[in-house]
């Protein structure tokens, strides 16, 4: 599965994890900037606490899950004490079993920094030097080489997290901070940190949560918040580029259906289109078009929609950001317990969800492309923008790239989380599939940031189309950015450095940043 990232900005700061919760926020700020973890000193007496509970049933003789049993459908098996160190490099080493293409940096950073939070709620028996080893490795920027597929998303994320594990016993393969693949031995070595022999318990903490798809969701919701108001933004260029029309945008009319997203989405346009001399070319209208089409019209509700599903996927990320996920755990009362919480079923729909929302935007997207390049409908602009149409083509075929995304996007929106494949001979006999509908939201964001792409380097070409009118303040600060990479209309040229150039600016959310520095803020 093929991904491109958004941009990493390395930053100087601190996440300090404990015993709360911690935020979306410093979930990007580990995987995405570099940041580093402290541990907060309550969470040190939760974890000794919890720990000592552990030990006291270690050395019970009645069989307890995890601590003197197998796994899964060997939970019925009890393990003699001088075998158990044994058992938990067993369950590590046979979990480990990942296969395909790497999986991307920031991803693993995110599921090591969310372990780590869960290990610090002191619900998981694991032993305070074992989460400090694990913290220093993550500070170290040691990153251990997680393979695509391997996760069913319950028991949690275990293939993924299980090569984690594996690299803190000083096993297995890792990447340095400076990307270079070594063994976990020597890279453990480099940065003096003593590799780890797991005790009871320690295995099942390292492995069974729900952090993998954890991760990939905050890094998607940030992405997306991003996206959206980029994606307003291309959509009022397009407003202009086809002389529509700011009147369907107004607060009042907005108001009447008040969904939240809308609103912020219309309000965007509202800005964008403030004081255009394009729109005010025609007010009042000498077009004779009475209604824009749906792609244009309807652009903050279906923007606004998408708004309000992100925004029920954070509140569904910061309760599983506040959860300790593991099991058996260790109950504020002392019990040791097993459980389903490390189900991954809350966070995979919402991963779907989110695919759905990100098929639709393009779709809509893609469409306003369309319009500006159809002679009969973009009002007065040359057939495929083409400098002589019939020699040149235009930017035709850049519309068949966006409608080709658009179509895979569009399988990628089939919901992983109906699907279910029975494991460990029929014990877990219902899983989530959270981690796939992770890894297709990421390939379906990459999408996105592209089709907004293409529909900003089309109506920059419009815009440029229109002179002597002149687009307002907001598109025109875009279009100056485009024309930093991307020359104006003119003959045929080679279009794909064009296209990833305007790719890499709304990815990195300049295209945002740009609209901003004239108008302030947008929502």
């Amino acid at each position: 599965m093929t991904t491109q990232l958004l941009t990493e900005q390395p930053i100087s700061t601190v996440v300090r994890v404990g015993t709360g919760a911690i935020g979306i926020e410093d979930v990007v700020a580990v995987a995405r900037r570099g940041a580093h973890v402290e541990i907060v000193d309550d969470a040190r007496a939760a974890v000794d606490a919890s720990r000592a509970i552990i030990d006291a049933l270690a050395v019970d003789v009645a069989p307890h899950y995890g601590i003197s049993t197998g796994f899964g459908a060997l939970a019925s098996t009890f393990i003699a004490g001088e075998q158990r160190a044994q058992l938990q490099r067993s369950l590590v080493r046979s979990h480990a079993a990942g296969s395909g293409p790497e999986v991307e940096r920031e991803v693993i950073r995110s599921l090591m920094l969310l372990r780590i939070s869960t290990l610090l709620t002191g619900r998981t028996g694991i032993r305070l030097a074992t989460v400090e080893s694990y913290v220093a490795m993550l500070n170290a920027g040691i990153t251990p080489i997680v393979r695509e597929y391997g996760s069913l998303g319950c028991s949690g994320d275990l293939a993924p997290l299980a090569h984690c594990a594996l690299a803190l016993m000083g096993e297995g393969e890792v990447r340095d901070a400076r990307g270079v693949a070594m063994s976990a031995a020597d890279a453990l070595d480099a940065a003096g940190i003593e590799p780890v022999v797991l005790a009871e318990k320690e295995g099942l903490a390292l492995i069974n949560g729900t952090d993998g798809m954890l991760g990939q969701l905050s890094l998607a919701i940030d992405d997306l918040r991003m996206l959206l108001t980029s994606a307003d933004i291309a959509a009022a260029m397009s407003v202009e580029a086809l002389l529509g029309t700011d009147a369907v945008f107004a607060a009042d009319l907005q108001a009447l259906r008040p969904q939240h997203g809308q609103a912020l989405s219309a309000s965007n346009l509202r800005a964008m289109l403030a004081g255009s001399p394009i729109v005010e070319s025609h007010r009042p209208s000498t077009h004779t078009v009475v209604q824009d089409a749906y792609s244009l019209r309807c652009s903050p509700q279906v923007h606004g929609a998408a708004r309000d599903t992100v925004d029920h996927a954070a509140l569904v990320a910061g309760r599983e950001l506040a959860s300790a996920v593991d099991n058996p755990v260790v109950t504020v009362d002392g019990r040791v317990e097993s459980n389903g919480n490390f189900h991954g079923a809350p966070v995979a729909y919402v991963l779907d969800f989110l695919a759905i929302v990100v098929a639709d935007v393009a779709s809509m997207s893609e469409r306003r492309t369309d319009r500006m390049l159809d002679p009969a409908r973009s009002h007065g602009l040359p057939a495929f923008l083409a400098h002589d149409a019939g020699v040149d083509s235009g930017l035709m075929i850049a519309q068949y790239t966006a409608a080709g995304i658009v179509s895979e996007l569009k399988r990628l929106a089939v919901p992983s989380s109906v699907d279910s494949i029975p494991s460990s001979a029929m014990q877990e006999d219902h899983v989530s599939m959270g981690w796939a509908g992770a890894r297709k939201l990421r390939t379906a964001i990459d999408g996105l940031s592209r089709v907004v792409a293409i529909e900003v380097m089309t109506a920059s070409r419009a815009l440029d189309l229109r002179a002597p009118l002149v687009p307002g303040a907001g598109s025109a600060a875009v279009l100056d950015l485009v024309r930093s990479e991307v020359e104006g209309p003119g003959p045929d040229r080679f279009l794909s450095p064009e296209i990833e150039a305007v790719a890499s600016f709304v990815r990195r959310g300049a295209v945002r940043d740009a609209a901003e520095s004239r108008l302030g803020p947008l929502n």
